[in-house]
């Protein structure tokens, strides 16, 4: 047993050199009775803008654990800790002929992939879309302003959705399997600092060269990649899955992780088709907000020398009520860039690269829609609603994938933005001055009307200053949810199918997304035997 300490609190101008003195001092004993310790939680405490704290957890190890326990047993920030344990299943022992199958390359599809390559199993990972090398060029050529690429893209392609989002790690989960995740990334080139921090961030630029890794561990371990092969279909027989039909041909398999991301709108359409249950889900919506970054800084920092410390400022946001608006994916120093899966469409998001240095904060702002509002019944009426105002949005953006922008005073007052308006934000492609009422349901926007100035009041008046509106934002969630059974994760009548991730509606970002990828790997390892195990091996395995 070790010992855990909570509430450790240094200034952020403090070396964090000086927290094994600040344990010490906490523990009343010398630091060099200290034989080790490690990070649990790092977290900033930014309530007075003029005195802003690191808030550490450690797990510390001492010569005399029990005895300072015991001195300290009325101190609650003072506890004996035992780390959980990772679960790490062995191999069932049901025969597997032909290896699994994993569909989409997403956090999901990733970690599923990679924790069955670990254990024997040499998946098969077909993604849609390209390797992370060709498609940073092919981003790069539509923000110029060239034609969209259906399956190249911000959204398709090796990475997923994920690659070039925020890179945001934060999660509401805790405990091993998140933190096996994160101890993935760092293994795939991720700073070591993740693993601890409340908000971690992977930064936009870092993302491909993790992706790429991922892919080189799993190959090195018998799995196998198949780059511009989309899913077209299932080949289903008395429930059983018996392999699957792509755009580069059959594939015979009988277990599917279906890691297919928020976005493959005709994946869901095939798969409702053919019959795999699903259902409405609510999912998030709203604008994205710009404004200058230096406008941040100065609200949460006190004095000027905190932003040398530590760097371009974020925040979050709420407004209480019958319907909560929120910020969501705040990126500070970020860009504003497209979200699109289709053509004819057009929907915002934000990332931020690691230096967080555009100039530019943004930061979704967001409210929930429930499927009782979606004016349909049909499983797809989530994807329907979006498709709706995301062809609004493509239009006001002269049908050329400009960014529909709006004063966020404009906004409020219901008044069109001036066209002649003079904006040096960050969407590359070019914007265009319009009016936003038009591409979010009225539920929706009452909402953001009501909610703006009460967060404008949080900040004085600083919030909504300079502040421009960009829309729609519609990727926070999937609006559909693909059932499956609570102990074997596969799709009720569907055996071998696993559906997973944010694009089965059980996860809302990269971690969450990662961890119920790795959940599904265990549950077929669980049950059966890597393809190709004599019973021998299999003796081994288990």
């Amino acid at each position: 047993m070790s010992l855990k300490v909570t509430n450790i609190r240094l200034p952020v101008e403090f070396p964090e050199q000086e927290l094994a003195e600040k344990i010490a001092e906490q523990l009343g004993i010398n630091a060099n009775e200290i034989q080790n310790y490690r990070i649990l939680r790092k977290s900033l405490d930014a309530r007075s803008r003029h005195d802003l704290r690191f808030v550490y957890s450690a797990e510390v190890i001492l010569p005399d654990e029990a005895g300072v326990l015991k001195k300290l047993r009325d101190d609650s920030s003072v506890q004996g800790y035992t780390e959980a344990p990772f679960h790490d299943p062995g191999c069932g022992a049901q025969p597997l002929e032909e290896r699994p199958v994993v569909v989409g390359s997403g956090p999901a599809g990733l970690l599923a992939g990679y924790f069955l390559a670990l254990k024997g199993y040499r998946p098969l990972i077909l993604e849609r879309g390209f390797p992370v090398k060709e498609r940073v060029p092919e981003i790069r050529r539509f923000d110029r302003g060239e034609d969209f690429h259906r399956e190249n893209n911000y959204l398709f392609g090796e990475g997923g959705a994920g690659c070039f989002s925020d890179g945001k790690l934060t999660c509401r989960l805790s405990g091993p399997d998140v933190q096996w995740v994160l101890d993935r990334f760092v293994d795939c080139g991720a700073r070591s600092s993740i693993v601890y921090e409340h908000r971690p961030h992977l930064g936009s630029n870092k993302l491909p060269m993790i992706c790429r890794n991922f892919r080189r561990k799993i190959d090195s371990l018998g799995g196998e990649f198949r780059f511009e092969c989309r899913l077209e279909g299932l080949d289903v027989v008395d429930g059983q899955v018996q392999g699957v039909m792509t755009s580069s041909g059959y594939i015979k398999t009988s277990h599917v992780i279906l890691g297919i991301g928020h976005s493959a709108r005709d994946t869901y359409q095939m798969l409702y088709e053919l019959g795999v249950p699903m259902f409405r889900k609510a999912f998030q919506l709203g604008l994205r907000i710009e404004h200058p970054q230096e406008q941040v800084n100065q609200h949460k920092y006190g004095r000027e020398e905190y932003l040398s410390l530590l760097g371009a400022a974020d925040y979050t946001m709420i407004t209480k009520g019958k319907r909560d608006l929120y910020t969501f994916c705040m990126c500070a120093g970020g860009i504003v860039m497209p979200s699109v899966s289709e053509p004819g469409m057009f929907c915002t998001n934000g990332m931020s690269n690691s230096r967080h240095d555009t100039g530019y904060a943004n930061s979704g702002v967001m409210t929930t829609i429930y499927p009782e509002e979606f004016g349909s019944e049909h499983p797809l009426a989530g994807v329907e609603l979006q498709r709706k105002y995301e062809a609004v949005a493509y239009a006001l953006g002269n049908k050329n994938y400009l960014c529909p922008i709006q004063r966020a005073g404009d906004f409020l007052n219901q008044k069109k933005t001036d066209s002649n308006f003079s904006y040096s934000g960050t969407y590359q492609r070019g914007v265009v001055a319009t009016e936003l009422h038009q591409v979010l349901p009225p539920v929706v926007l009452s909402q953001i009307e009501n909610g703006l100035p009460v967060m404008d009041q949080k900040w004085r008046g600083a919030f909504l200053a300079n502040a421009v509106l960009v829309g729609p934002e519609m990727r926070g969630s999937s609006p559909v949810r693909i059932d499956r059974e609570r102990d074997t994760y596969q799709a009720p009548g569907f055996r071998g199918l696993y559906p997973v991730g944010e694009g089965a509606g059980y996860a809302g970002g990269i971690v969450s997304a990662a961890v119920d990828g790795l959940l599904s790997a265990k549950k077929l390892v669980e049950e059966f035997a890597p393809p190709g195990t004599t019973a021998e091996k299999l003796i081994h395995h288990q």
